[in-house]
């Protein structure tokens, strides 16, 4: 062959160019999905686009010899998602190494979905309590403090302490998502752990969603029972049944009118008009 004949020849592909590396790991945890978790936030599946972004690269990685593996693996993860943005990369993990399994069959690819799902809750819980209750009013303080003192290093000290943490949870947080799918799932759903973990998880995620139902519905109905000035009010009733009995009766509406597949946007702007409405006429405050 001639030197005019010679053609260079590309290397061939091997799967370990397929392979998801730490780097790889690293880089997703820290891209423009992973950080933007709010930045495309709808009151529909809320954090579920940004979630997509965040493992995209890594599903081509997955699915690089099946395009239609990839494009439903895309829509699969634009499911509903939402929770403490810094544990959103270890949920990623998780979903990553699962989603490995469904590619070589060996996984129901609505499994990795409903995990997510049992997931959302319990660490929302934890990450809520520790950056947004704890962390975040620390951080202030102690920013507060500094700027009153006459030091540039308040916003500084805010910014620093708010977010190291969060940072290495986020770096930490995916490669121990993935490293506990690839070698604790199916160990742990062979042995019936996984069925434990699930059940305790899923009474966590009851508490939560229990304690939101008090601490985020803000209505009362202060419809006046009686006459003169030690008439109660239908509210004091209700509360005195059970304290949060209208948060309860709420929830349990919208959980039944989402069951029945009517649209959140009807239910966002039927609440906005039973709000206005009701505030009008009194018998909501």
């Amino acid at each position: 062959m001639t030197s005019n004949e010679t053609a260079v020849k590309a290397a061939p592909a091997t799967d370990d160019q397929y392979k998801i590396t730490k780097s790889d790991l690293i880089k997703t945890s820290l891209n423009i999905g992973s950080l933007g978790m709010e930045f495309s936030w709808t009151y529909y599946k809320q954090m579920n686009i940004a979630f997509c972004l965040m493992l995209a690269k890594m599903l081509k990685k997955i699915y690089h010899d099946n395009p239609e593996g990839y494009r439903q693996a895309l829509v699969r993860h634009l499911a509903f998602f939402n929770i403490t943005v810094q544990f959103a990369p270890f949920v990623g993990g998780i979903a990553l190494s699962m989603e490995e399994r469904i590619a070589r069959g060996e996984a129901d690819p609505e499994s990795v979905n409903e995990v997510k799902a049992a997931l959302m809750g319990p660490l929302s819980g934890i990450g809520d309590a520790i950056f947004l209750s704890t962390l975040r009013v620390l951080a202030a303080g102690i920013g507060i403090s500094l700027c009153q003192a006459g030091s540039w290093l308040g916003p500084i000290a805010f910014l620093a302490i708010y977010n190291i943490p969060g940072f290495w949870l986020r770096i930490w947080g995916i490669q121990k998502g993935y490293n506990l799918g690839v070698n604790f799932l199916e160990q742990a759903t062979k042995s019936g752990l996984m069925e434990k973990v699930m059940k305790g998880i899923g009474i966590i995620g009851a508490m939560v969603i229990g304690s939101m139902t008090v601490s985020m519905f803000w209505a009362t109905m202060p419809i006046p029972l009686g006459g003169g000035e030690d008439a109660a009010t239908l509210q004091s009733i209700l509360d005195g049944i059970m304290p949060g009995i209208l948060g309860l009766g709420a929830f349990g509406l919208y959980y039944w009118l989402l069951s029945k597949k009517v649209n959140p946007s009807i239910l966002i702007v039927g609440t906005m008009v039973l709000g206005v409405v009701g505030a009008y006429f009194g018998f909501l405050a």
